[in-house]
C-alpha cells in the first residue's frame, strides 16, 4: 500500500461512520448534530460540559449549538444547570430520558466488524489510531479533547486521582470521560 492510500482509507471509514450515524439520528427521530451533542455530554467530565466546550468540540458556530441544545432541552433530553461553585458557568447534563434516546440510537454495526478482528489487532489499531491522531494534532496545534487518564496531567492513585492542572480529585467515571484541557503526553 502506497503512503497516499491511508488518507483515503481514513476518509472512507469516516465517511462510513458518519453516514450510519446520520441514519442513527435520524432513526432516533433527531439531526445528526443533536445526535452529538448527546454523545458528547455523555462523555464529557465536569470541565467540558459547558455550552463553550461543547462548540469548540463540535467545530460549529455558538448559534447551531444553542438552538440545538434548546431543542433538546425542550424535549427533555438535556438540562442545565447553574455551576455549584460559580453560578456564573452553565452545566449541561444529559436527562436519563437523553441517555435512553442516546442509547436507542446506538450502532451496533461497528461493534459488531470489530468482533471480527482478533482483540490484540484490536488493541493494535486503537493504538495506532490514537497516536496518528495525537500527531495530526501536533501538527495543527489542536485541543485533543482526550480522554481524561491518557493526559499528561493525570495522576493516578491508588485512593483517587488528581488532575495534575487544577490539583482536583477525579473520580474513576471522571477519568474515564473528555476534557478540553487534555494535553498530550
Amino acid at each position: 500500500m502506497d503512503r497516499s492510500s491511508l488518507p483515503q482509507l481514513l476518509n472512507a471509514l469516516s465517511r462510513a461512520m458518519q453516514n450510519e450515524q446520520r441514519q442513527a439520528a435520524l432513526g432516533a427521530g433527531l439531526l445528526p448534530v443533536q445526535l452529538a451533542i448527546l454523545g458528547y455530554l455523555r462523555d464529557a467530565n465536569r470541565y467540558s460540559n459547558m455550552p463553550q466546550c461543547l462548540t469548540e468540540y463540535l467545530g460549529l458556530t455558538k448559534g447551531t449549538v444553542s438552538q440545538s441544545l434548546k431543542i433538546l432541552e425542550e424535549r427533555g433530553w438535556v438540562l442545565r444547570q447553574a455551576d455549584e461553585s460559580d453560578r456564573r458557568v452553565v452545566r449541561l447534563a444529559l436527562s436519563d430520558t437523553g441517555r435512553r434516546v442516546l442509547d436507542s440510537a446506538a450502532d451496533d454495526a461497528w461493534q459488531a466488524a470489530l468482533r471480527h478482528l482478533p482483540s490484540g489487532d484490536q488493541e493494535s489499531l486503537r493504538a495506532l489510531l490514537t497516536r496518528l491522531l495525537a500527531s495530526w494534532q501536533q501538527e495543527r496545534n489542536g485541543k485533543t479533547f482526550g480522554v481524561c487518564r491518557t493526559c499528561r496531567h493525570f495522576r493516578p492513585g491508588e485512593a483517587g486521582h488528581q488532575c495534575g492542572l487544577t490539583g482536583e480529585a477525579l473520580s474513576e467515571a471522571d477519568s474515564a470521560q473528555i476534557c478540553r484541557e487534555h494535553s498530550l503526553p
